[in-house]
């Protein structure tokens, strides 16, 4: 894991030595990302620089270090990430001739692409990465980023020169760095409580999508339109051959079928030169990967969990009953409106740009802990998307057969929004609505609407009244993936599959990665997700299209991953923070309840201060 960042000066007039000191700034602003090393390349020439802070995870000596150059020295590397079948690549390429200097996955993913070329290479990688290849024969410059979304690479246009980087903070190390705020990308921030890719906060700075990369010829760097980009997967084209060849067996044949790949998919990523652990919640998920973990192991595996003193949000006491049921050497957090305080304001500099999950605050406490005693930790994300864990698979479906009961609803809906709409232009009307009756007053009662309704997404017409109507378009196109669900797909199960993929590629990429990504990193500990992997999803759509796919509890109660029934019986809360009852109380654990009142009614002052100025994020500045 580490942070990588790299501009093309299209002038080509920049010397040398000034380009190593810009490169190297822009490596220093991701330090915490690569606490182990850092380093430069620059070809004054082609006015290229490419720089890498590095977290040494994989072959901790200097044969490691980045960037790296190819064996035959046309390509430069700066690389992000984890390479789960490196050793199996590495045997290919050495079958080929290749010949390596160290043991590192940098290696083998550089020299890969100098044999097979980068689109072969991405079709081959199973793991989590973004990285950037210079072709110094070609004068071409390569981004791409992971499947499913778990490794960031912002890129864009500053003064003229095309720059990239793992975080924006790299990018405002450029000295035309200007941080024009993207009114749209407001809009995007009160829909979904976080910026969608491949939008960011800022204009003319993007994110590459997950399963994409991207091509810069150097000498089209500074035209948008010279820019190639492709996706080479996608989470919906993989749900739809799941429904087009369904699987065939009994769920139980599924699950049996699955225990291998789940095996595989923790053992991979087990694989370091440094100490390795896992977060620990006491839900399904973290303790089927903790059990696959131990059973790996002939040791306790190090285990890591959150707690609250609010005995309604904590769930900690879960974890300590897996912990002690499995044998892992345990740690838990218990965290104070106190420390959560102190946290706020960091998190403008953390975060880069808006990000509304609180969340955030116990992830970036609980990071840090485990950093004190390992420098990789596994965690259990993923599992709802992938297993239909949210209580949206089975109410969506409802909801469609019951609103599409009502005839005529998508013109009432239509006719409605445009007979109103001046009323939103009113103060406080649109705070009064409920936003997740707009979606379907806006979709009608098919699957989109139902979709929106569920996740109480805003539209348009809502935020027209709280931003004016000129401002309520913007980024409309956004918001198209979340209605294409095909109202004509077949049996429930099958939508299922492509529900699957809606959460996968939106929700958790844009949110639940972003959040671990940015918490984890900003300590430098590495967070593997074993369950975010491509090779699970690909075998288990075709089972979830025909209703076969294996259930949560199924999975975890089988014989070789034993939990406690109450970890399997209990209901699913999902990761509450009590934000909202510090705020108003100020704590019922910190015996000390006016100061800790007192300093939550500051709350909004806090953030306002950090982040805000004119009604507008700064961040950073």
């Amino acid at each position: 894991m580490c942070g990588v960042a790299g501009f093309i000066d299209l002038r080509a007039e920049t010397p040398s030595k000034n380009l190593n000191v810009l490169a190297g700034d822009m490596a220093k602003s991701l330090d915490h990302r690569g606490p182990d090393d850092s380093g430069v390349w620059t070809d004054a020439e082609a006015g290229v620089a490419l720089a890498h802070s590095r977290l040494s995870v994989r072959d901790l000596s200097d044969a490691g270090r980045q960037p790296m150059l190819s064996f035959d020295e046309r390509y430069v590397l700066v690389y992000n990430g984890e390479i789960y079948d490196m050793e199996e690549m590495r045997a290919g390429l050495e079958g080929r001739g290749v010949r390596f200097r160290g043991l590192s996955d940098t290696e083998v993913l550089l020299n890969a692409c100098a044999c097979y070329g980068v689109a072969e290479t991405l079709n081959r990688l199973n793991g989590m990465f973004a990285f950037a290849l210079w072709d110094r024969r070609d004068r071409t410059l390569h981004l791409a980023r992971d499947r499913l979304g778990e490794k960031p690479l912002y890129y864009g246009w500053v003064g003229g020169d095309f720059v990239f980087a793992s975080e924006i903070k790299a990018l405002r190390a450029h000295p035309r760095w200007r941080g024009e705020v993207d009114r749209g990308a407001l809009t995007l921030l009160l829909r979904h409580n976080y910026i969608p890719a491949p939008h960011s906060i800022y204009q003319g700075i993007h994110k590459l999508l997950p399963g994409h990369w991207l091509t810069v010829p150097a000498a089209a760097a500074d035209k948008p339109e010279g820019v190639r980009t492709a996706a080479y997967w996608s989470a919906r084209a993989v749900a739809e051959a799941g429904v087009r060849e369904p699987f065939r067996g009994t769920a139980q044949e599924a699950a049996d079928g699955l225990e291998a790949l789940l095996r595989d998919a923790v053992r991979l990523r087990m694989e370091a030169d440094v100490p390795v652990g896992a977060f620990l919640s006491g839900g399904v998920d973290s303790s089927m990967v903790v059990a696959l973990m131990q059973q790996e192991c002939r040791v306790p595996v190090r285990t890591f969990s959150i707690g609250f003193h609010e005995a309604e949000f904590n769930e900690a006491h879960y974890a300590k009953a897996v912990a002690a049921h499995l044998g892992t050497e345990h740690t838990e957090l218990y965290v104070t409106p106190q420390e959560a305080m102190q946290v706020i304001p960091r998190l403008p500099e953390l975060f880069d740009e808006p990000f509304a999950d609180s969340s955030q605050i116990p992830t970036f406490l609980v990071s840090e802990m485990t950093r004190r005693h390992v420098t990789v930790s596994l965690s259990g994300d993923g599992g709802d998307e992938l297993f239909g864990g949210y209580d949206t698979f089975a109410d969506i479906p409802r909801m469609v057969r019951v609103l599409g009961a009502v005839p005529g609803l998508g013109r009432f809906g239509r006719r409605l929004r445009a007979a109103t709409a001046p009323l939103f232009r009113l103060p406080g009307i649109a705070r009064a609505l409920s936003p997740k009756w707009a979606g379907l007053l806006e979709l009608g009662g098919g699957w989109g609407g139902a979709y929106l309704l569920r996740r109480g997404i805003f539209m348009p017409w809502e935020l027209a009244g709280l931003l004016g109507p000129e401002m309520a378009a913007d980024g409309l196109e956004a918001l198209q993936p979340l209605i294409r669900l095909d109202r004509t797909a077949g049996p429930p199960a099958a939508t299922a599959a492509k529900m699957s993929a809606l959460e996968i590629s939106w929700y958790m990429q844009n949110q639940l990665l972003r959040d671990s990504d940015w918490a984890g990193m900003a300590h430098g500990l590495e967070i593997r997700v074993p369950l975010v992997d491509e090779h699970l999803f690909r075998r288990l759509a075709p089972a979830i299209a025909t209703g076969a796919g294996p259930s949560k509890s199924a999975m975890a109660a089988t014989p070789a991953r034993p939990l406690p029934d109450g970890v399997l019986n209990r209901p699913k809360t999902g990761f509450q923070v009590p934000v909202r009852k510090w705020m108003l109380s100020g704590g019922e654990s910190t015996g000390n309840n006016g100061a800790a009142e007192r300093g939550f009614r500051g709350w909004a002052k806090t953030v306002y201060r950090a982040q805000w100025k004119d009604g507008l994020p700064v961040l950073g500045r």
